[in-house]
């Protein structure tokens, strides 16, 4: 079904129908006379119509399909139609110099629009395009991590997963601006042909504002995939909190804004699971939640299923979280867990004392943790959001740009 059925009322500057020659429907219709003569002074301020389409454009965008601006008049008259006929109601600015749809387009429907515009002496001239919105099925759209409004640790990085698979990286990471207040240089990188991850090269200043301004609507990423998406996110980047494991002594230290602000006792993965080594960012943040072996690759060895004060550290299933099941003599003293970094905890998580409650309490989605000496490797880049684990050189080897 189609939205607006009917026509604006536009007030009629001028009925007249302009019988000079040299007012066309665009420049290849004005004849060139003479420069100075009185014609050159009258084609000079013919009014100019863009539609922001050309006749027979495919794929346009339901936000700015229908658009109509004039320059050198006023615009007398705009008529917008779907196939059948019906009317798409409109508003002309005050200056009559541009005209909107009331609402967005409809997603693959054929459209034919026509303006005339008129200029002081009731010059005119008329354009006229049909073009076709952008299907449905033919879009792409992102997910932005971290939300507009939200403030976040100083390592979060700016990151977009697509929809659909992009192969013009170029045109979808040039559509996309970040920008941060500290004045720091931003550069994109690809994992993959679905996520596109922004950061600097050391993590943010804290207290500094991060902008993203995404202009992907009409920017064709692949075939029969075109943005849509046009809008600005902007989040705070908080105090600064790195806080250091140190696998092998079984204790992490908690640094806020360079100062040391406390040492708390650990346990870490066991010899035959042990805690990804690297910089790793905290992304998401769970009072309690269930943890099921099963989904990590350990089915029957775990399923708990009230794990409390838990924070994600990569998409593979590492998390810093308290831990009630471990006798107290574990922190502190021997590696125990399936990976994960375990702090001393109480069941239901409701104790404010104890050491997981009050790491939860003092950390932000985008802190971070890092691990040192344990028995494994260095976490991935794209294995979370923890692209630091990668150097700058081959970080802005990864941009399109």
């Amino acid at each position: 079904m189609h939205r607006n059925r009917s026509t604006p009322a536009l007030a009629v500057l001028s009925a007249s129908v302009c019988l000079l020659a040299g007012c066309g429907t665009g420049p290849g219709d004005v004849e060139h006379p003479e420069k100075g003569s009185p014609a050159a002074v009258r084609a000079a301020v013919v009014p100019r119509i863009d539609l922001n389409v050309v006749d027979g454009q495919k794929h346009v965008s339901v936000g700015r399909g229908g658009r109509v601006t004039v320059r050198s008049g006023t615009i007398t008259k705009v008529t917008l139609v779907i196939a059948n006929g019906q009317a798409v109601r409109g508003v002309a600015s005050p200056d009559k110099r541009t005209w909107t749809p009331e609402s967005p387009l409809d997603h693959g429907t054929a459209y034919r629009l026509s303006a005339v515009a008129a200029n002081g002496d009731g010059q005119e001239t008329t354009k006229t395009v049909a073009f076709t919105t952008l299907a449905r099925t033919d879009r792409f759209t992102s997910t932005v991590t971290p939300d507009s409004g939200s403030t976040v640790g100083v390592g979060m990085p700016v990151s977009f997963t697509f929809d659909k698979a992009i192969t013009d990286r170029r045109a979808v990471e040039s559509a996309i601006e970040i920008s941060s207040s500290s004045g720091q240089p931003v550069v994109g990188h690809w994992f993959g042909a679905r996520r596109l991850d922004f950061r600097p090269e050391q993590y943010w200043r804290a207290h500094s504002t991060v902008t993203a301004r995404i202009r992907l609507d009409g920017v064709k990423g692949a075939e029969g995939a075109y943005g849509e998406q046009d809008r600005t996110v902007r989040f705070a980047i908080g105090r600064s909190q790195v806080s250091t494991v140190d696998a092998a002594a079984h204790q992490m230290k908690v640094e806020r804004d360079g100062e040391a602000l406390k040492t708390l006792p650990v346990t870490a993965g066991a010899k035959r699971s042990p805690t990804w080594n690297g910089q790793m960012v905290i992304s998401e943040k769970l009072i309690t939640t269930r943890m099921d072996g099963a989904t990590v690759g350990f089915a029957g060895q775990y399923d708990i299923p009230d794990v409390p004060h838990a924070m994600r550290l990569s998409t593979s299933g590492t998390f810093i979280h308290g831990n009630y099941w471990g006798e107290d003599s574990v922190f502190g003293q021997s590696n125990i867990s399936h990976g994960c970094v375990g702090l001393n905890d109480a069941q239901g998580g409701g104790d404010a004392g104890q050491d997981a409650a009050w790491f939860y309490d003092q950390s932000l989605v985008g802190d971070v943790v890092v691990v040192r000496n344990s028995g494994d490797a260095t976490i991935a880049p794209d294995n979370g959001l923890n692209g630091w684990n990668m150097p700058w050189k081959e970080w802005k080897a990864g941009s399109a740009r």
